[in-house]
């Protein structure tokens, strides 16, 4: 592996920053205009199966680009492909916010090509570049994701309400990945290639075939496919049962902060435990309580948006725990990591459009919401069984 260790306390710095400030982008963008769906729907009278596809159409191409980014930095560098990666996503927020119903579809998608070469670069430049601190700047990393996306969850629907439109709200959203930009302008003289070792275990057919690694992958995934029907439509249904706009987008913002909070408590406590059976099946089980109170108790929403957003979290970073842990070697993890990934944004393109199109059919919410409490039941019986002590069976 070739290491790029900034010579200096000050690169070093900058270095961070820069990692720190693209993080930032990866989730706002992208996540920061399901509080104004409702509103673009209206405007532009699409269904709201049509309205869920800006929500699915990131996904999608988190699926299709993101075996792709290993070979872009082999090619012309981490660092310059990430430039890329903020290039791509400006250019989609500007095609995006320009008042055009298909412009705003071919944004969007142009979002999803940069934030999935972000996903798929950014912990890999990490590992390269801070061997010794990988779990210090990754909890920075996820935090930072989360709070930048409450933010703007937060900011984007006052912004489109004090005389910007919407679309100059969603235009705002352009100031995250130009600073980041900014930020790693310095870097752009930097082409090191990382190390690709485990790129032949993406073609690994035998991980398919192991049930250990499907209970992984569907725990992984299954959280995915709720986590985005939850985040893309909580606007939506918090609308219908009476809250105002402002309401809505603050408890969306309130949902990205909760995810985020997993990421202190979670590992403080899995190096105590023999096995992860109990808290993996715990954390889904919270997904399933919350997605059905948003329906039977909605006047408790503040309540569920926090319990939905810890246990969404917190199942996100045991899944990935559990690529480590049930993988005995490192092709077999990054073989894991491939499968997992690509069957979870699968999942997760499929869950907002369908939601959306039952939405259209029965008028309201209900059978979505304890559609994904029933699937969170699923993912805690997958958890409980990824979660026993033991590795995938090597081939």
């Amino acid at each position: 592996m070739t290491t790029a260790i900034p010579s200096t306390g000050k690169d070093r710095l900058l270095l961070i920053a820069g990692m720190l400030m693209i993080a930032t982008t990866l989730r706002v963008t992208f996540t920061g205009a399901a509080p104004l769906l409702d509103t673009i729907r209206h405007d532009y009278g699409l269904t709201t199966a049509q309205t869920g596809l800006l929500t699915t159409l990131p996904l999608l191409a988190f699926a299709l680009i993101s075996p792709l980014a290993a070979g872009v930095a082999r090619r012309i560098g981490m660092e310059r492909s990430l430039f890329i990666a903020l290039l791509l996503i400006c250019a989609g927020i500007g095609i995006r916010s320009l008042p055009s119903s298909t412009l705003l579809f071919a944004g969007t998608a142009v979002i999803g090509c940069g934030i999935a070469l972000g996903n798929v670069l950014l912990p890999g430049l990490i590992k390269r570049d801070f061997p010794g601190q990988v779990a210090k700047l990754t909890g920075a990393y996820s935090l930072t994701m989360g709070a930048s996306a409450a933010l703007g969850s937060a900011m984007i629907v006052p912004l489109a309400l004090s005389g910007a439109g919407w679309h100059g709200a969603l235009l705002s959203l352009m100031v995250f990945p130009l600073l980041a930009l900014i930020l790693w302008l310095p870097q752009w003289r930097q082409k090191h290639t990382a190390s690709l070792s485990g790129a032949r275990a993406l073609h690994n057919r035998g991980i398919w075939r192991s049930p250990l690694a499907w209970q992984v992958t569907l725990f992984l995934g299954i959280n995915s496919l709720i986590y985005y029907v939850i985040i893309g439509w909580l606007p939506a249904i918090l609308l219908s049962h009476g809250y105002s706009e402002t309401q809505a987008g603050s408890m969306h913002g309130l949902l990205q902060l909760a995810t985020a909070a997993p990421g202190l408590a979670v590992p403080l406590v899995l190096h105590r435990l023999k096995d992860q059976r109990g808290i993996a099946g715990f954390s889904a089980l919270l997904c399933a309580v919350s997605a059905a109170g948003f329906w039977f108790v909605p006047g408790q929403a503040v309540l569920w948006t926090l319990i939905f957003g810890f246990g969404s979290g917190a199942t996100m970073i045991l899944g990935l725990t559990f690529i480590g842990l049930r993988a005995g070697s490192a092709h077999q993890a990054a073989a894991l990591s491939g499968m997992a990934q690509s069957v979870g944004y699968l999942l997760a393109a499929c869950g907002p459009p369908l939601m959306g199109k039952i939405h259209d059919t029965a008028g309201d919410w209900r059978i979505q919401l304890i559609a994904c409490a029933l699937a969170a039941v699923v993912m805690a019986i997958c958890g409980v069984l990824a979660g026993r002590d033991g590795e995938i069976a090597p081939d």
